[in-house]
């Protein structure tokens, strides 16, 4: 059994269950939900697998809340009855830390938007960051670039043969120990997984896993990208025709309620110009192996051979890393495109209202350009409405981290931290 890598959620799903009635940790099957919930549990039911204790949710949802607490509810939208029997039973005991819901996927009614509101504590777990599989030493703190402190790091030797095999290997905690060859076949296995059955079992509706395996190539084709449905629908129909656009956004809507497709939204933010902005997200899969699994792309020599499609691997690594650190900071990842061909790879914004700017870029012959449109994005930005960026910033694979001369940060993957 491989031993339990310690999460960055670790410490605040403590604090959360300290101030909730029941504390919701979803993201991806196998990033690690359930093994994380039952180091804090006192007692479990496993839905997905207990067949008996699923049969008694499904006659009386109150049958299996009955244990030590917290107790580990695990899979728990498989008999979605279950929330409002823990939100009743939370009311009646009046006390924080009593449950632990865990589930893979949103239920289609969206059941946990009704009466959840100061019982229920909800967080994102997605796979393994580079921190915590040790590929980054955190000496550079996102926290503390938004808060305007400065990065002084040295870093480490990290190639970019390193670098595509982590994309190859991925975050998966069941990966980590494995051959590259074997963690791509572990990938390669979930996507298919995904398109035969865990798509159609959302909503019962009749799916075709040749086609969602034909989308989740197509999403993985352009990730980082702000791709329309339309394109997504003619790349993915290939020689047989588009696919119909309501067969895109039902499978688009799949993905999204199993946490295996992320948005990465466009930033509103007020310009000194009327220049108009660009509402489209990019789209990125959950998990860098899945991207590289979609590909076919098992070995970092490909990837190597192919600086464009690794470049736009690199940005979707960086967002997934980001993406992290921004929920432990209550913020967010958006990026920022005007019609007049401005654009930011990165815009991290905390709940405080402070944000910061990053390019993201392969080589280090690239970061004068980077520089020069992060300055003149920060210049565009109307002040008097909206306070200017604490940060600049590029992020690289590896190397230091310092500031330049002209005061745009380089950051390196390899020292980026929450």
């Amino acid at each position: 059994m491989s031993r339990y890598i310690p999460r960055l959620l670790d410490p605040v799903l403590i604090e959360r269950l300290q101030s909730s009635g029941a504390l919701v940790i979803d993201g991806p099957k196998a990033s690690g939900k359930t093994e994380t919930g039952r180091r804090l549990a006192k007692s479990e039911v496993l839905l997905d697998s207990d067949v008996e204790q699923r049969q008694l949710a499904l006659a009386d949802p109150r049958l299996v809340l009955r244990g030590g607490v917290p107790r580990l509810l695990d899979e728990w939208q498989s008999v979605p009855d279950l929330w409002n029997a823990v939100r009743r039973e939370v009311d009646d005991r009046r006390t924080v830390g009593q449950f632990i819901l865990t589930g893979s996927a949103s239920p289609a009614d969206d059941i946990t938007r009704h009466s959840g509101a100061g019982r229920f504590s909800r967080l994102r777990m997605r796979p393994l960051t580079m921190v915590e599989t040790g590929h980054s030493d955190a000496a550079v703190s996102l926290s503390s670039l938004l808060d305007g402190e400065p990065p002084n790091a040295a870093g480490s030797d990290l190639t970019l043969d390193d670098l595509a095999a982590r994309m190859i290997t991925g975050g998966w905690p069941g990966s980590q120990c494995l051959s590259m060859a074997s963690s791509f076949r572990y990938a390669v296995d979930y996507l298919d997984q995904v398109a035969r059955l865990e798509i159609a079992g959302l909503d019962g509706a009749r799916h075709d896993p040749r086609k969602v395996s034909a989308l989740l190539r197509s999403i993985a084709r352009t990730t980082a990208s702000e791709t329309a449905n339309a394109t997504l629908a003619r790349d993915a129909g290939g020689s047989d025709g588009p696919l119909h656009p309501d067969t895109v956004a039902r499978y688009l809507d799949a993905l999204q309620r199993a946490f295996l497709v992320e948005l990465q939204e466009a930033w509103d933010v007020p310009l000194r110009t009327r220049a108009p902005l660009r509402k489209a997200p990019k789209r990125h899969l959950v998990d860098s192996s899945l991207t590289t699994a979609a590909l076919r792309i098992g070995d970092p020599r490909r990837l190597l051979d192919d600086p464009a499609t690794l470049g736009l691997l690199f940005e979707s690594l960086v967002f997934q890393q980001l993406r992290v650190f921004a929920d432990l900071a209550e913020g967010g990842v958006f990026h920022f495109r005007s019609k007049y061909g401005l654009e930011v790879d990165m815009i991290v914004e905390k709940a405080d209202g402070s944000w910061g700017a990053f390019e993201v870029k392969l080589g280090a012959g690239l970061l004068d350009q980077a520089a020069k449109t992060l300055r003149s994005f920060a210049l565009s930005i109307d002040t008097s409405r909206r306070a200017g960026p604490s940060v600049l910033g590029v992020v690289v694979p590896s190397g230091p981290s310092y500031v330049r001369a002209d005061g745009v940060a380089v950051l390196a993957l390899t020292s980026l931290g929450p």
